[in-house]
């Protein structure tokens, strides 16, 4: 084993101090003494370290990461017993739920590289996946149902940035995508907090506008789409900060250009093309083209990745079902940056998308106070996976139908129509 090259020189050091401050500041908004727990890959510990100084900077109780590692993933994969795969850390998990329970904010790090699993078993990956996902619950549904004020960031990996652009040394690939994820994230700027203020303030007078609608459904016509929405009873569209259970208002994603809702998971009819490959667990999942019937999939293929697509749909009864709908303009920053991330917290602000699975309990109206029985009876979908595809261009037409059958143009030619 090799130890890779230091790169972190090509990291500008002032932006990413910006980047710390604004996942505390903006991202958390952590209160003094709330204690933090965060995880990251090894390789980010530049950006950690930082983010700990501004946490207890403005008042951290106590500041606990968690680090992953490649290699020592990839050694599981190569070495482990077969019975290693549907098992996961359930003790370690419990534990975080308790944190969790307890008032801890989340920050999750992001910047492994996205094609690390391509070559393992899928058979193995996705056992793991499942296990993994069974035994994150108790901690999952404290940031599903937004008790917690939570955010995640990006650092740049020499992996990731080697998979962005291919043709590039490590040095100055690494480069390229911190500035990337510098302008994606608004730390570009000179006040990159004011920045964030101006762009929340725009993002809400777009949930604004659309809980003012109260659409029953939401249509959408494009090249290979032509897919009806429901919308769930009593939805309430987000975007940019939110407030959470804890009285928190945060960014629980930087960057983020979306506002979204939660559908209805049993009032979807159509059929969807996606419009950018999804990246997911090493494997690139290419034109998905799926068809719904009463608010299920009944039909998915997929150019690239169809075996690893299939063996998510199957991974419970509401995996085939949508939890997520969210508007992205095609004129937004990640889109005109015409950089595919491969990873959804980037390529998700690039375009409208949808998510399979788990629904937000914070898109419903006094969601903080709803059972898990009445989101499901409002249409909320649960699920063990929450996965965003993309189906948004500059030729996809949304409107927005009413109750009485009326239609209000949302979207046009993937820009906003009012």
């Amino acid at each position: 084993m090799t130890t890779p090259p230091d790169v972190s020189a090509a990291i500008d050091p002032d932006k990413l101090d910006r980047l710390a401050e604004v996942a505390v500041k903006v991202g958390l908004r952590l209160e003094r003494g709330q204690d933090l727990f965060l995880t990251a890959p090894i390789a980010a510990l530049p950006l950690v370290r930082r983010i700990a100084a501004h946490a207890y900077a403005a008042g951290a109780g106590l500041v606990t990461p968690l680090f992953s590692d490649e290699e020592v993933t990839l050694a599981r994969y190569r070495h482990a017993p077969a019975e290693s795969f549907d098992r996961a850390p359930a003790w370690l998990y419990e534990g975080v739920a308790k944190a969790f329970s307890a008032n801890t904010a989340r920050l999750a790090i992001v910047g492994d590289n996205p094609m690390l699993l391509s070559g393992e078993d899928p058979q193995k990956v996705s056992r793991a996946n499942k296990a993994n996902a069974l035994a994150y619950q108790p901690a999952l549904e404290k940031i599903a149902g937004f008790d917690i004020n939570w955010n995640i960031v990006a650092y740049p990996g020499t992996a990731w940035a080697r998979q962005v652009f291919p043709d590039l040394g490590e040095a100055e690939a690494v480069g390229k995508l911190a500035e990337a994820i510098f302008a994606a994230s608004r730390v570009d700027v000179a006040d990159p907090v004011g920045a964030w203020a101006a762009h929340n303030a725009e993002l809400k007078r777009r949930t604004q506008w659309l809980n003012a609608q109260r659409f029953d459904a939401l249509h959408y016509v494009g090249p290979g789409t032509d897919l009806v929405i429901g919308l769930a009873d009593d939805h309430e569209w987000q975007g940019g900060a939110s407030t959470a259970k804890n009285g928190i208002t945060c960014n629980p994603n930087i960057p983020t250009e979306e506002v979204f809702t939660t559908p209805h998971a049993r009032r979807v009819e159509g059929h969807v093309a996606s419009t950018k490959p999804l990246s997911y667990q090493g494997t690139l999942i290419d034109d998905i083209a799926v068809r719904f019937e009463g608010g299920r999939i009944v039909e998915a293929r997929a150019r690239r990745g169809e075996d690893v697509l299939q063996k998510v749909l199957d991974t419970d009864d509401g995996a085939r079902r949508l939890g997520e709908v969210a508007l992205v303009p095609h004129s937004s920053p990640i889109s005109k940056g015409g950089l595919l991330f491969y990873n959804t917290l980037f390529d998700e602000n690039a375009a409208c998308h949808i998510a399979l699975g788990q629904c937000y309990s914070k898109c419903f109206l006094d969601g903080a106070s709803l059972s898990p029985d009445e989101i499901a009876a409002k249409g909320g979908n649960k699920s063990l996976i929450h996965i965003d595809w993309m189906i948004g261009s500059g030729t996809l037409d949304i409107d927005g139908l009413r109750p009485d059958g009326s239609r209000v143009p949302v979207f046009r030619a993937g820009e906003w129509a009012a």
